[in-house]
C-alpha cells in the first residue's frame, strides 16, 4: 500500500472516530435566522429560495454532459457517479427551496439529505478517476447510504429532543476534504484532474459567504450572503461539469482502457483519439 492511500484510508477513519466519539451537538436554532427574510411575488424569503434555481439548472445541464457525446469516460459505468453527483445538486434546488420557504429542522432535512448525494457522489468519481475504477464503482451505494444515515441519525436525534448533528459535519468535511486531498496526492487518469481544485475554491467561498450572510445584507440591502452562497455552490458544478467535456483520458490510460475486454469499442477507440488531441 502507497504511503498515498495508506493516508487516504487513515482520513477517513479518523473522520469516523469522529463522528462516533465527539460529544453530541444539536442543531442551533439560530441557523434558522437569515439576514433577508423579503417577500416577494407571494413567496416568502424570496432571495433564499429562488436562487436555489441555480442548483437545478447546473444539475440539469450536469446530467446532460455527463451522458452527452463530447464528455470524455473510458468505460460509460464511469459515467455513473458523475450522474449522481448532478442528480444530487438538481435534487438540492428543491430540498432547499422547500427548507427557505419556512425554515425549521423538519425541513431542513430535506435540504441536506440531496446534499449528500452529490457529496457521496464526486467523492465516488474521484475513486474511480485517481484510484481503482471497480472500487470507486463498488462504494457508490455504501456511500450514499452512509450520507442518508447521517442526516436521518440527525433527525431521529433531534426528534427525541437529544440532537446530534455532529455525524452530518463530519460526514461533509470528509467528503469535501477527501476530495481534496485525492485531487493533490493522486494523479488522475485523465488530463484537467486539477480542476477539482476549483470545485473546493467555490465551495470555500460558499462557507464564507454563509457566515457572512448579514454582513453582506447589512453592505447594501440588496442581496444576502446567503443567496450568494447558494450561486457560489452552484458554480462548484459548473466546473465539474466543464472538466468533463474538456478533459481527455491521458495516453497510457487510453491504451489500457482500450485493450480491456470490459470497455467497449467505441468508448476506447474515442479515449484513445481524444487523448492524441493536441
Amino acid at each position: 500500500m502507497s504511503m498515498r492511500l495508506a493516508a487516504v484510508i487513515g482520513f477517513t477513519l479518523l473522520c469516523v472516530l469522529a463522528a462516533v466519539l465527539l460529544p453530541a451537538m444539536p442543531q442551533a436554532i439560530e441557523y434558522h435566522t437569515f439576514a433577508d427574510t423579503r417577500s416577494w411575488l407571494g413567496v416568502a424569503n424570496f432571495g433564499n429560495v429562488v436562487s436555489n434555481a441555480a442548483f437545478f439548472f447546473v444539475g440539469a445541464a450536469g446530467l446532460a454532459a455527463t451522458f452527452g457525446r463530447r464528455a470524455c469516460f473510458a468505460t460509460p459505468a464511469e459515467r455513473w457517479p458523475y450522474a449522481v453527483f448532478f442528480m444530487g445538486v438538481m435534487l438540492t434546488a428543491f430540498g432547499s427551496a422547500y427548507y427557505h420557504l419556512a425554515p425549521d429542522n423538519e425541513r431542513l432535512f430535506w435540504d441536506r439529505l440531496p446534499m449528500t448525494v452529490a457529496f457521496m457522489g464526486l467523492v465516488s468519481s474521484q475513486w474511480v478517476d485517481r484510484v481503482n475504477v471497480k472500487a470507486g464503482l463498488a462504494l457508490l451505494v455504501p456511500l450514499l447510504v452512509a450520507g442518508a444515515a447521517s442526516v436521518v441519525y440527525w433527525r431521529i436525534t433531534e426528534r427525541a429532543g437529544a440532537g446530534n448533528v455532529v455525524p452530518y459535519l463530519a460526514l461533509q468535511a470528509y467528503a469535501v476534504f477527501l476530495v481534496l486531498i485525492l485531487t493533490y496526492a493522486v494523479p488522475s487518469r485523465y488530463t484537467r484532474g486539477t480542476d477539482l481544485y476549483w470545485v473546493f475554491a467555490w465551495y470555500v467561498l460558499s462557507k464564507v459567504l454563509e457566515s457572512a450572510d448579514a454582513f453582506v445584507y447589512g453592505a447594501g440591502g440588496v442581496v444576502s450572503g446567503h443567496t450568494l452562497k447558494h450561486l457560489a455552490a452552484a458554480v462548484a458544478g459548473v466546473v465539474v461539469a466543464r472538466m468533463l467535456v474538456r478533459r481527455s483520458l491521458l495516453a497510457r490510460s487510453a491504451t489500457t482502457a482500450a485493450a480491456s475486454p470490459r470497455a467497449g469499442l467505441t468508448e476506447g477507440t474515442r479515449a484513445t483519439a481524444a487523448a492524441r488531441r493536441p
